[in-house]
């Protein structure tokens, strides 16, 4: 993917798992994100690491579009027949990052930092309910509103649907 130049929405996806403490407990993050608009296109939140909220995630981004290439880790979650043959059924060329090479998904990994540091750290949620609720208005914040320097100030939804 080091070579790859990113021109266009719907070029490369890419998809991430994260912990989410809880006042008392944690959850599952995960989101599909792309590269090209840093649009969150889909996001599941799940209390195990089963690779169905991941792909319910996949299958929900899938109706907002389709990617050329769609990039995840090696997890065993992104690496599940389910989820490579969702994939492969809709003719996408799937790319798994090398091991410890977390730099390789560098776009989702500014994203989980964003999403702690401007929501999750502040907030400290007490259950699943307000987490949700939460993070809902994050993404629609981060889509819709949050202006982002790589994207000459615009919003990811300004770039991802050229507004």
């Amino acid at each position: 993917m080091r070579n790859l130049s990113i021109t266009h929405v719907n070029q490369v996806w890419s998809a991430d798992i994260t912990y989410v403490p809880l006042l008392r407990g944690f959850m599952y993050l995960v989101a599909v994100i792309d590269w090209h608009s840093r649009y969150v296109l889909a996001w599941q939140l799940s209390n195990t690491l089963d690779g169905l909220f991941c792909l319910d995630a996949l299958r929900l981004a899938l109706c907002k579009g389709q990617p050329k290439i769609f990039n995840t880790d090696q997890g065993a979650q992104f690496t599940a027949d389910a989820f490579t043959t969702c994939l492969l059924a809709a003719n996408i060329q799937v790319s798994m990052d090398g091991r410890g090479r977390a730099l390789d998904n560098v776009f989702c990994e500014r994203l989980w930092r964003s999403v702690k540091y401007e929501n999750i750290y502040l907030n400290q949620y007490d259950t699943v309910r307000q987490l949700h609720t939460g993070l809902t208005n994050y993404f629609d914040f981060y889509n819709h509103e949050r202006p982002h320097q790589s994207l000459n100030y615009r919003t990811p939804a300004e770039e991802h649907f050229v507004l």
